[in-house]
């Protein structure tokens, strides 16, 4: 069955706020919403939702009432997507990504890994995560800077999807990981890359919408929370986040539009955390909390 991309064409700001209309929408469903860069110089973006072409009707009625009081004028367009492998696709100019001491690589690239790297070998698959998009990167990079700065003595990898941040976390240190995702077959897919890393213990992986999931008390509280969503959840989740998090423990959040970065800063602070550092990378930014 064909899958469908609708999507309005905006300027980098109000692609931020639709990313946020769309995701109270569809936040909770097992829909992709996406916001894409087409022209820096004259700051044009794309805000996409994709779905099956069965479900196309209802979801763009749905979009329509979204946006329709906040932005009348917005035309939604409509693409087809065409019928690709898109695994083999990707893997064609999926090179090796480097953030701090980590490189991520597919199987295709075992042979650039070099004597000190911290490898995580992950091939293009039906996971987000395989670390090109600015955000895994980010994370990895924070993740480095605070598995090097502090004791942290277990870990909690929010919304897992591939599963690439719990792995790195458990490759540098040997401490109990809990791995989460809403989706099940996320859930399956880094299953398959923890033991494609060779990790044979010390990572659990779980289905779990929200914190209603037993694993969290059973595993938590977590001096690490790593959290790679959407901007909109995360800051709905704040409260219940703070809640699972030992005392001193680091947040790190991303799945940020840089333009949405001061309202997560204030939900994070509203439910009693610290902010200590952003990083940016590609339009989107990482952030580092401490709980006070």
């Amino acid at each position: 069955m064909s899958e469908i991309r609708l999507y309005v064409t905006v300027t980098e700001v109000t692609a931020g706020e639709v990313l946020d209309l769309l995701s109270d929408v569809f936040g909770e469903e097992d829909l992709a919403i996406a916001t894409t860069e087409v022209d820096e110089k004259r700051d044009i973006w794309e805000a996409s939702v994709y779905m099956l072409a069965d479900d196309e009707a209802a979801i763009r009625e749905r979009i329509a009432a979204a946006l329709a009081e906040p932005f009348p004028d917005l035309a939604i367009a409509r693409e087809i997507i065409p019928d690709v492998d898109w695994i083999a696709k990707s893997l064609e100019g999926l090179k090796p990504v480097r953030a701090g001491r980590f490189i991520v690589h597919g199987s295709h690239d075992r042979d650039k890994v070099r004597e000190n790297d911290i490898a995580i070998e992950i091939d293009a698959g039906q996971a987000f995560g395989t670390g090109h998009h600015g955000t895994t990167a980010g994370c990895l990079e924070v993740i480095d800077k605070v598995l090097r700065a502090r004791p942290i003595k277990n870990a909690l990898d929010l919304g897992t999807g591939s599963g690439v941040l719990a792995i790195a976390v458990r490759k540098v240190r040997k401490i109990p990981v809990l791995a989460t995702d809403i989706d099940p077959i996320a859930v399956r897919v880094a299953r398959e890359n923890v033991r494609r890393n060779g990790i044979a213990n010390g990572i659990r992986v779980e289905t779990a919408p929200g914190f209603h999931s037993p694993a969290f008390r059973e595993d938590g509280p977590f001096d690490l929370i790593i959290a790679n969503i959407l901007a909109r959840p995360l800051m709905k989740m704040a409260p219940e986040l703070e809640h699972h998090l030992a005392p001193g423990g680091s947040v790190i959040l991303s799945g940020i539009l840089a333009t949405q970065r001061w309202k997560v800063i204030a939900a994070y602070n509203g439910a009693g955390m610290r902010h200590l550092s952003t990083i940016w990378r590609n339009g989107w930014v990482t952030m580092h909390f401490t709980n006070r």
